[in-house]
Protein backbone atom coordinates (compact mmCIF):
# COMPACT_ATOMS: atom_id res chain seq x y z
CA UNK A 1 0.00 0.00 0.00
CA UNK A 2 2.93 2.25 1.04
CA UNK A 3 4.19 1.89 -2.64
CA UNK A 4 1.04 2.15 -3.91
CA UNK A 5 0.75 5.76 -2.60
CA UNK A 6 4.02 7.02 -3.02
CA UNK A 7 3.60 6.05 -7.07
CA UNK A 8 -0.16 7.80 -7.06
CA UNK A 9 1.94 10.62 -5.49
CA UNK A 10 4.94 10.85 -7.76
CA UNK A 11 1.58 10.50 -10.71
CA UNK A 12 -0.15 13.18 -9.66
CA UNK A 13 2.72 15.77 -9.51
CA UNK A 14 3.65 14.24 -13.42
CA UNK A 15 -0.32 14.64 -14.31
CA UNK A 16 -1.18 18.35 -12.71
CA UNK A 17 2.46 19.75 -13.25
CA UNK A 18 2.88 20.48 -10.03
CA UNK A 19 6.70 20.95 -10.40
CA UNK A 20 6.77 22.71 -6.96
CA UNK A 21 5.67 20.09 -4.96
CA UNK A 22 7.88 16.86 -4.19
CA UNK A 23 5.87 13.51 -2.72
CA UNK A 24 7.05 14.02 0.89
CA UNK A 25 5.03 17.20 0.55
CA UNK A 26 1.50 15.78 -0.39
CA UNK A 27 0.39 14.39 3.50
CA UNK A 28 -1.93 11.82 2.10
CA UNK A 29 -4.26 11.76 4.50
CA UNK A 30 -4.58 15.68 3.61
CA UNK A 31 -7.97 16.41 1.29
CA UNK A 32 -6.92 16.77 -2.20
CA UNK A 33 -9.61 19.00 -2.88
CA UNK A 34 -10.37 22.71 -0.97
CA UNK A 35 -7.41 22.41 1.58
CA UNK A 36 -4.32 20.33 1.09
CA UNK A 37 -3.51 20.28 -2.54
CA UNK A 38 -6.15 22.69 -3.40
CA UNK A 39 -7.22 21.17 -6.57
CA UNK A 40 -10.39 21.90 -8.70
CA UNK A 41 -12.71 20.55 -11.13
CA UNK A 42 -10.03 20.36 -13.95
CA UNK A 43 -7.88 18.84 -11.65
CA UNK A 44 -10.43 16.25 -11.28
CA UNK A 45 -11.01 15.50 -14.75
CA UNK A 46 -7.06 14.82 -14.67
CA UNK A 47 -7.62 12.20 -12.01
CA UNK A 48 -10.28 10.47 -14.01
CA UNK A 49 -8.02 9.86 -16.43
CA UNK A 50 -4.77 9.02 -14.30
CA UNK A 51 -6.80 6.71 -13.04
CA UNK A 52 -8.35 4.99 -16.13
CA UNK A 53 -4.71 4.81 -17.79
CA UNK A 54 -3.28 3.43 -15.12
CA UNK A 55 -4.99 1.03 -13.17
CA UNK A 56 -8.26 0.43 -15.60
CA UNK A 57 -10.79 2.03 -13.40
CA UNK A 58 -13.75 3.91 -14.93
CA UNK A 59 -15.29 6.34 -12.45
CA UNK A 60 -18.56 7.24 -14.32
CA UNK A 61 -20.86 9.14 -10.99
CA UNK A 62 -19.17 12.32 -9.90
CA UNK A 63 -20.72 11.65 -6.41
CA UNK A 64 -18.20 8.54 -6.69
CA UNK A 65 -15.17 10.46 -7.94
CA UNK A 66 -15.78 12.84 -5.09
CA UNK A 67 -15.34 10.00 -2.50
CA UNK A 68 -12.78 8.32 -4.13
CA UNK A 69 -10.53 11.90 -4.33
CA UNK A 70 -10.91 12.55 -0.55
CA UNK A 71 -7.10 12.23 -0.46
CA UNK A 72 -4.16 10.29 -1.65
CA UNK A 73 -5.00 7.15 0.61
CA UNK A 74 -8.27 7.17 -0.35
CA UNK A 75 -7.39 6.84 -3.89
CA UNK A 76 -5.12 4.05 -3.17
CA UNK A 77 -7.28 2.45 -1.14
CA UNK A 78 -9.81 1.67 -4.17
CA UNK A 79 -7.57 1.52 -6.87
CA UNK A 80 -6.83 -1.43 -4.63
CA UNK A 81 -9.99 -2.64 -4.78
CA UNK A 82 -11.03 -1.85 -8.26
CA UNK A 83 -7.64 -1.72 -10.14
CA UNK A 84 -7.68 -3.95 -12.98
CA UNK A 85 -4.07 -3.34 -14.41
Amino acid sequence: MEELILNLKKQIIEVLNLEEIKPEDIDENAPLFGEGLALDSIDALELIVLMEKNYGIKIKDPNEGKEIFKSVRVMAEYIEQHRTK
